[in-house]
């Protein structure tokens, strides 16, 4: 079932704590196993909440998978598990796929890996500096203003809509789930969409924006040197410190104007 991507999960994003004797709101954040046809792919740390969506987009990031498959949550684990229904491409080596943050490669052979499953990007949209660089403002981020925790993946169109958002205690959680959806409901490539992250831009970001076929990606903060060089190698559009109306462009300046 695909969800409201705009809409809060049902799920809780956070739990009340008590802090210097008030009460405070805090992101929450446990394990979730992904399995495809009952064997164990992944452990990840993420907030609960579209786990059907991060479970797709993780899959078909690391392309392992092509087309939608069919998921389902399980009994077992509280609900911390989520079945996946569909063959996979290729075994994955499990050492790169039990992690919280990062991806474990690096390098001239991450590069060559990532070019596998993404494919130089098509020119794309051109759109004005201005409207990339307000794409933050306009991320949809309930659960950031109440903890102050989670981070935020939204998909927009060329003139600027927002079309999906999702947050995440893990900035690669949040674009898994994004990308997911995106999956999910038909929409994939992304070929005339824009991606905005709420944080910093690694090299894994970049790896998923490019596997789902987006041309341009912004962020809050700073990108990675390899970020950088994976970007351009793809032809990725890639946006940092976009804030108060400013941004610095990386690579592929062709696709913003002015």
């Amino acid at each position: 079932m695909v969800r409201d991507p705009l809409a809060s999960s049902s799920a809780p994003s956070f739990k009340r704590i008590m802090r210097d004797g008030e009460e405070d709101l805090v992101a929450i954040e446990e394990p979730l196993e992904i399995r495809a046809d009952g064997e164990p792919i992944a452990v990840t740390m993420r907030t609960p909440g579209h786990d059907e969506e991060l479970a797709a987009g993780f899959l078909y990031g690391e392309g392992l998978i092509v087309d939608a498959p069919e998921i389902g949550l399980t009994d077992d684990l509280a609900a911390n598990t989520v079945e996946v229904r569909s063959p996979l491409l290729r075994r994955p080596q499990s050492r790169r796929f039990y992690t919280t943050s990062s991806c474990g490669v690096c390098g001239k052979g991450a590069l060559e890996e990532v070019a596998v499953h993404a494919p130089r990007l098509p020119e794309g949209p051109v759109c004005a500096r201005g409207l990339v660089s307000s794409l933050p403002d306009r991320l949809v981020q309930p659960g950031f203003r109440r903890t102050g925790g989670l981070h935020a993946t939204g998909i927009f169109d060329a003139e600027g809509e927002p079309l999906a958002a999702f947050e995440d205690v893990g900035r690669h959680n949040a674009m898994d789930k994004a990308i997911g959806w995106a999956l999910l409901s038909g929409q994939l490539p992304l070929h005339d969409r824009l991606l905005c992250v709420s944080g910093r831009l690694s090299f894994e970001l970049v790896q998923k924006a490019a596997v789902a076929g987006a041309p341009i990606l912004v962020g809050v903060g700073a990108p990675s040197s390899l970020a950088i060089s994976l970007a351009a190698d793809r032809g990725m559009t890639l946006c940092g410190f976009a804030r108060r109306g400013g941004m610095n462009v990386y690579c592929g300046a062709q696709r913003i104007d002015g």
